[in-house]
């Protein structure tokens, strides 16, 4: 289930909410501002392949929670974004310049390690992104969708946040294989949650 589905359904993307830690989950507001009452528009969510619960809280707001959240990187569409007028030195962790562009380095060679070292493109399994790492990366990730259509979108902070999110699963959760360790279908769901970060993160090919 991706933020995009939902979307057809409520109108308008949800927005993450909490760390996904433990589950990945959506609130909408949709029900407050459409002409569908809140049960009703709930229960046509519930009918989704991918929705595991939707609750109608107080406040009037849709809380919707997903089974496999590694879903979203089929629908991450590249983005053209201007990158932000960052100065590239110092090349340290202090300039988001260099967090950013960095971040889009690393995702990319990920890609050129992943071809060279056999990991099947093929084969793609979304519940395989369910470690902390991939989750972090996930959540914000999951953003893009209400991003996209805010008049007042922070992209310089999204950006950030992003490539923070990826730079830890980069180093925790490797998505090519180490040593002698043969490419398993978990590498292939993280490389292509490193091919949706490229298309994100605004950056050279190589620094």
């Amino acid at each position: 289930m991706t933020p995009a589905e939902l979307a057809d359904v409520l109108g308008e993307p949800p927005a993450p909410e909490g760390t996904w830690e433990d589950e990945a989950v959506y609130v909408s507001a949709a029900a407050l501002r459409g002409k569908v009452p809140a049960e009703s528009l709930a229960g046509r969510v519930r009918e989704l392949d991918g929705v595991s619960s939707v609750e109608v809280r107080r406040d009037g707001f849709l809380r919707i929670v997903v089974s496999e959240p590694g879903e979203l990187v089929t629908r991450v569409a590249p983005l053209d974004l201007p990158e932000p007028p960052w100065p590239d030195f110092p090349r340290t962790w202090d300039n988001p310049g260099f967090v950013v562009r960095y971040g889009h380095v690393r995702a990319r060679a990920v890609l050129r390690w992943a071809r060279e070292l056999g990991v099947p493109s093929e084969g793609f399994r979304a519940e395989l992104l369910d470690g902390p790492y991939d989750r972090r990366v996930l959540r914000v990730l999951a953003e893009l969708p209400g991003r996209t259509v805010s008049r007042q979108p922070g992209w310089e902070t999204y950006l950030v946040r992003l490539a923070l999110a990826y730079h830890d699963a980069h180093e925790h959760a490797p998505a090519v294989p180490v040593g002698d360790e043969a490419p398993t279908p978990v590498h292939t769901a993280r490389v292509r949650l490193a091919e949706a970060v490229t298309g994100v993160l605004p950056g050279p090919e190589r620094m």
